[in-house]
């Protein structure tokens, strides 16, 4: 067997496959797979602070400038010569005063992470790294994923950017923000407006690829999620490699809160760490399937053993009341999300909690993320809206370092931005009143004005005084 392999994450089964095998799930059991690695042939660090130092890319190749593939060390499922990159990974860890004050954190001790700087805008990118170099290993000419927006627009930037892949995309009809429809559109994507929404779209692409022998990259694609673990390498590297207390991110397919916590508890199992943060998976609740089937229902990972009929009932039940995901955070509008397994083994291993917030306290949040500088679409501010409700409830100590994960560019949902800042609060709610929003409280407001010199100098002089 080679360095790398591909394993069942249910430990009962633990069958192995080979790293050329193209499996969405374990053949034998069907269950979520992992890439896992002989780790004691691995060529690992003495330090967690030589992670990264030292690109290992040909001279000249677009992977010299790859976040994602200068921590090869840890993903070394690909030699540098096959890896797939348009230059990702990056992206910042800032300090942010307000969001601080709007947690209600020490501001020397928060930190907010933002994956809005990859190329195509959103965190996808890291973990599309990982599936495109993994296709063009197998040899794929055409690929395919579901989604809300953000893995349709990072899979046809890279099958675009690498003049041999083409993108097929299945988009819930209705259900994707312009911002990222149009990255699809003008990367020159087959696009296909599924009627449905993205729990119908990701059960179609699944069934088509099966079909059709076409290569998915969803996250249900273990190589995708080794792209995704090198979020967690940034973030301790801009932390001087000391662990935080807290990473809280954004739910949805799960994929992220899935990876981050393989990523570390690598780290922490092969020596190169000391302890483990704790995790906190944010949902909002238009789509709150996390919260509810871990704090209402009781699933746990239970050593692998988890409870399928608790997710079965839980599913079933969501289908007899016609209960569709519904909440403007369109980039976590999911109800099935596909590494449900692998984020409840992340949440045991991090001693993790699950929750979810309205998407009046998710655009709320995004107001104050955006006050440092900072401007992410909705999904990522329910990192920032769970941290302070975690605050609230005494779960997150006021003293914890804390890092919140901002998912995708301000850009991606230019729509919810504009009518939080602009609209009066009647327009307000009649454009997303049926998602529980009715103010904006910390709005920017435009201020009309008269094309007149003296008119427009009065108002500065107001707005100067004002801030004073």
């Amino acid at each position: 067997m080679s360095l790398a392999f591909q394993k069942c994450i249910n430990p009962a089964c633990a069958a192995d496959y080979d790293i050329m095998q193209v499996l969405p799930k374990c053949p034998k059991c069907g269950n979520l797979l992992d890439v896992d690695y002989d780790w004691e042939k691995m060529a690992l660090p003495t330090r967690v602070s030589d992670l990264g130092k030292v690109p290992d890319w040909p001279s000249g190749g677009l992977g010299a400038v790859s976040g994602v593939w200068r921590f090869g060390a840890m993903l070394p499922f690909a030699a540098p010569e096959q890896r797939a990159s348009i230059g990702e990974g990056h992206t910042q860890l800032r300090r942010s005063p307000r969001a601080a004050s709007y947690a209600g954190v020490k501001s020397e001790n928060f930190r907010l992470q933002y994956e809005g700087l990859n190329p195509s805008g959103s965190f996808k990118d890291n973990g599309m790294a990982g599936a495109l170099t993994h296709a063009g290993m197998v040899g794929a000419s055409v690929a395919a994923c579901a989604s809300t927006g953000n893995t349709s627009a990072s899979l046809a930037a890279f099958a675009s950017a690498s003049g041999r892949m083409r993108a097929i995309i299945f988009i819930g009809d209705g259900k994707i923000a312009y911002g990222k429809l149009s990255q699809a559109l003008d990367y020159g994507a087959v696009t296909l407006l599924v009627k449905g929404d993205f729990d119908d779209a990701m059960a179609r692409v699944q069934e088509v690829c099966a079909e059709e022998g076409i290569y998915l990259v969803n996250s249900v694609n273990p190589f995708r999620l080794e792209g995704q673990k090198t979020t967690m390498y940034r973030v301790l590297e801009g932390l001087d490699w000391q662990v935080p207390d807290w990473i809280v991110c954004p739910g949805g397919n799960l994929g992220n809160s899935s990876s981050f916590g393989k990523a570390l508890y690598e780290l922490y199992d092969h020596g190169l760490i000391k302890k483990l943060p704790r995790l906190a998976v944010v949902n909002s609740s238009g789509a709150p399937t996390l919260s509810r089937i871990v704090n209402d229902k009781g699933l746990k990972w239970n050593g692998g053993a988890v409870d399928d009929g608790i997710i079965a009932d839980y599913y079933a039940g969501l289908d007899q009341r016609g209960e569709k995901a519904h909440t403007l955070a369109s980039a976590i509008e999911i109800n099935r999300p596909v590494n449900l397994k692998k984020c409840l083994r992340a949440l045991d291993r991090l001693n993790g909690v699950a929750l979810d917030v309205s998407d009046q306290a998710i655009l709320d949040a995004k107001a104050w993320v955006a006050r440092d500088g900072l401007g992410c679409e909705p999904a990522s501010a329910a990192s920032l809206a769970g941290a302070r409700q975690l605050v609230e409830k005494g779960v997150i100590d006021k003293d914890s370092t804390v890092v919140c994960i901002l998912t995708g560019h301000q850009l991606k949902d230019p729509h919810a931005t504009v009518a939080y800042h602009s609209y009066d609060e009647a327009r307000l709610q009649a454009d997303y009143g049926e998602f529980g929003v009715r103010t904006s409280q910390y709005a920017n407001h435009p201020i009309p004005v008269a094309n007149s010199l003296g008119d427009i100098v009065d108002v500065i002089r107001r707005v100067r005084s004002d801030q004073k």
